[in-house]
């Protein structure tokens, strides 16, 4: 579509001429995530505020302009692309504030544009902790985060960004302000609108302000790394340790490939013959509890054939055990020149059924599946490595992915544990869902936005 310089001049009269972009550069900036995929949206425009939002909406309401709001455009599944142009709704530049920290009721109060990072360290520096932590943590935004209910590495015993909103305020596509949740920690008052929200990839309503519960931050932790002879006996040691009655902050996985492309890359003398690596994070609020958890872990490990286990004695050396998790996924491009990359979820006792389908599945297209991940929560990111100037090669790898993610089906996963559905994964919903759950989730879209001007064409829901 074409926005026309009539909508431009109205939108600027609701933003200013200072918050509304139609150059070329501005385009090309936001029109791609990190799928590397491109599409131009018509218009980038940055509101300073909720009531910008709401009139802005409901302009693009009645005229039938698509909106797609967006973070720092660091997805996986291109939720937050202009793939049929319309404007992109960005909010680093002025919704980007930390409105409260709330000490007495332990919540902080943010604006979508806010970076998780600087949440962080904020909420830190007053002894409390907001433990979802993405990968992309340091440039993502709490709004995306939200809208795409991003995980992390703590997620095996903190959970996801789910398990911390406690109250949504939203914009609707016809430019009403809703409220949904509250800052109390029971509400079963009206049905769930924030936990619709979450998740929906900004299908439904714009997200300007977002209440989230706050927890004690931890005083003790500790870093361990255990070396395995195969993925089989490291997956086995994942959901043995969890049955033991141990709840790990992280447990991280990286299998042979991984293991090879770190070291290729970075020379960290990591155990090239090994299987798999397992590296695991614990906390405490007293020493001796950490280090009967750890004991257990390290006792769990052995009966499951790790023939390494090293204690990290202080910080420093607990990041370089977490080296080779935080860089696997920059070091695996040693395979391939395109990473096809997809993040399945099984149940944790599945785990090493999953990998094993995995194995079968590379042997039977004869390409690399690098695979790495959150086991603790189940969550394994895989990674099919193609030439991506070879279309033939390509094609088999989009093949490898349907069996991927139809394995995971299969073994009662899910289609994505944290990256989302977007356009990536929109073909293969309805291997996860039945007609009748489609047509659920469709109804629901209709209802909050029954012009469909909202992010449309995500999800498989057109």
């Amino acid at each position: 579509m074409s926005l026309g310089l009539a909508h431009v001049k109205a939108l600027s009269g609701i933003v200013g001429n200072e918050n509304i972009y139609t150059d070329k550069a501005h385009l090309i900036a936001y029109s791609y995530d990190a799928t590397r995929n491109r599409f131009n949206p018509d218009a980038v425009l940055f509101p300073r505020d909720e009531k910008d939002v709401s009139e802005v909406l409901r302009y693009c309401d009645k005229n039938g302009i698509i909106i797609v709001p967006r973070g720092a455009g660091s997805g996986f599944t291109g939720g937050s692309l202009s793939v049929k142009g319309g404007i992109i709704l960005a909010f680093e530049k002025h919704m980007n504030k930390i409105l409260e920290i709330d000490m007495d009721n332990m919540v902080a109060v943010v604006q979508p544009g806010v970076i998780n990072m600087e949440l962080q360290k904020a909420v830190e520096a007053k002894g409390l902790f907001y433990p979802p932590d993405p990968a992309s943590e340091e440039h993502s935004t709490i709004g995306g985060n939200v809208s795409e209910n991003a995980g992390g590495m703590r997620a095996a015993k903190y959970g996801i960004t789910k398990d911390y909103v406690m109250a949504l305020r939203a914009v609707l596509p016809n430019g009403e302000i809703i409220r949904a949740g509250k800052r109390t920690i029971k509400d079963v008052a009206g049905y769930n609108i924030a936990g619709i929200l979450i998740a929906s990839e900004g299908t439904l309503a714009v997200i300007t302000e977002i209440t989230l519960k706050l927890i004690t931050k931890p005083k003790f932790t500790k870093t361990a790394f255990g070396v395995f002879p195969s993925v089989k006996h490291a997956m086995s040691a994942v959901y043995k340790t969890f049955a033991e009655g141990i709840t790990p902050v992280a447990m991280e996985f990286l299998d042979n490939l991984s293991i090879k492309a770190v070291e290729q890359r970075f020379k960290k003398g990591l155990p090239m013959d090994a299987g798999a690596i397992l590296i695991t994070d614990v906390d405490a609020p007293v020493q001796n509890l950490l280090d009967e958890q750890m004991a257990k872990i390290d006792e769990v490990f052995k009966q499951n054939g790790c023939n390494e286990f090293k204690i990290a004695k202080d910080e420093n050396e607990a990041k370089d055990l977490w080296f080779a998790r935080r860089n696997c996924s920059q070091s695996i491009t040693v395979y391939g020149s395109k990473k096809l990359n997809e993040d399945v979820t099984v149940p944790r006792s599945k785990l090493p059924e999953l990998l094993d389908e995995i194995d079968k599945i590379s042997k039977k297209y004869d390409i690399l599946i690098p695979c790495f991940g959150h086991t603790g929560d189940g969550n394994v990111h895989t990674n099919v490595m193609v030439d991506g100037s070879d279309k033939k090669q390509v094609e088999i790898g989009h093949k490898a992915i349907e069996e991927i993610f139809r394995a995971a089906v299969d073994l009662g996963g899910t289609l994505s544990g944290e990256h989302g559905i977007g356009i990536s994964k929109a073909p293969f919903m309805k291997m996860a869902f039945t007609d009748t759950e489609m047509n659920l989730f469709c109804s629901i879209k209709k209802a909050f936005d029954p012009n469909n001007i909202l992010n449309p064409y995500k999800m498989g829901l057109d």
